[in-house]
């Protein structure tokens, strides 16, 4: 099964540089990240003495939880750094010949270094992402026991080793709350090595009727430890874009009899992030400007796209020219003619506010209507 899991997400990291970036949805700057849910643990080998070969343990499902800061690329990439806890009951001892309770509990307290790439699908509600992990874990045994009619075994202690991690999880976006997301996940999380826990096992009647004590050194396969995670927390990053800025009204129209000054020549209709469709307000302003072109001279009306520098340039420009083609519609619309009209995308080129690549300066979020 590790091979299996391995395989797939080396695919799927593969995939991911090789997808253009416009599928990506970017997170930019620092973030934080918090999490909680339950956790499987698979059966783990226990290999206590040679007069109990091949005996397992079993656990109860648990608890798990996880804490992480990152930074966002702005690009569908992020990088985080992860402190995590499981912990997991023990339910049985399997494969003795022996009726057995059993007791105790396993924990992992882990530091993980991780990296996403979050997809665009399409829909600004929803947004996949995967990512790989790898890092550091200490399994903790707490007084786990197995307790039978011929013998007693106990044993404690704490072991470290490298561990790893493949994460596939959903993000839905609060619309209320700039920054913040819902984050649901599954983890598949696994630690690398063996370990040997201080233990003791004691044997009382024998099958054949001789009493006699032995203490035995515990050894459990910690190749073993893999667990099934599933998470449901809150992301929020920590410097989330501001809310788009109202469209500066453009200049009344001078009164048709008087001398007044000439008409508004340059009409601004601004767009939400990593959007192309007209708001109610873009919509008047759009209308405006298609009665303005009706009152004063003009040869051509150009319709440019901008777009602000958070994604990739590639993206941008698409993003761009599908802002002016949603203006120019709708100034048809408002009739004016179709061939009177040239559009034109420019993506993330000439912003309006200058700002590092990256940010998401909704001013740079526009389509400018020039009346020529």
């Amino acid at each position: 099964m590790v091979r299996v899991l391995t395989r797939v997400a080396m695919s799927l990291g593969l995939a991911s540089l090789a997808a253009p970036a416009a599928w990506a949805q970017p997170v930019s700057g620092p973030y934080v990240s918090l999490g909680g849910g339950g956790d499987l643990l698979q059966d783990e080998q226990l290999r206590e003495n040679e007069n109990f070969p091949g005996s397992k343990l079993r656990f109860d499902v648990g608890a798990a939880g996880v804490a992480a800061a990152g930074y966002g690329f702005g690009n569908g990439f992020r990088v985080e750094l992860e402190g995590d806890w499981r912990q997991n009951d023990v339910q049985h001892l399997l494969g003795t010949r022996f009726p057995t309770s059993a007791g105790g509990n396993q924990s992992n307290y882990g530091a993980m270094g991780n990296v996403f790439f979050d997809m665009d699908v399409g829909a600004n509600w929803i947004y996949p992402y995967f990512g790989l992990g790898a890092g550091y874990s200490w399994t903790h045994w707490d007084a786990i026991r197995a307790i039978g009619s011929d013998f007693d075994f106990v044993a404690d202690g704490t072991q470290g080793h490298y561990a790893y991690q493949a994460i596939f999880g959903l993000a839905f976006p609060v619309p209320f709350a700039p920054g913040l997301s819902l984050t649901a996940e599954y983890r598949f999380f696994s630690v690398v090595g063996g370990d040997a826990f201080d233990g003791s096992s004691v044997g009382t009647q024998g099958p054949d009727g001789v009493r006699g004590f032995g203490v035995a050194h515990g050894n459990e396969d910690i190749r073993a430890d893999y667990n099934h995670t599933a998470l449901i927390g809150l992301r929020y990053e920590l410097f989330p874009p501001r809310p788009p800025m109202a469209a500066p009204p453009p200049a009344a129209a001078s009164a048709p009899a008087a001398p007044a000054p000439q008409a508004a020549r340059t009409y601004l209709v601004f767009f939400d992030w990593d959007r192309a469709d007209l708001s109610d307000r873009a919509r008047q302003i759009v209308a405006e400007a298609a009665q303005a072109s009706a009152h004063v001279q003009t040869t051509r009306i150009e319709v440019n796209g901008y777009t602000d520098l958070s994604g990739s340039a590639a993206y941008n420009q698409r993003l761009s020219v599908r802002r002016a083609n949603s203006v120019a519609a709708e100034l048809v619309r408002d009739g004016v003619a179709k061939d009177e009209i040239a559009i034109r995308g420019f993506g993330e080129s000439d912003p309006l506010v200058p700002t590092a690549k990256g940010v998401r300066e909704p001013q740079n979020r526009r389509v400018e209507i020039i009346l020529k």
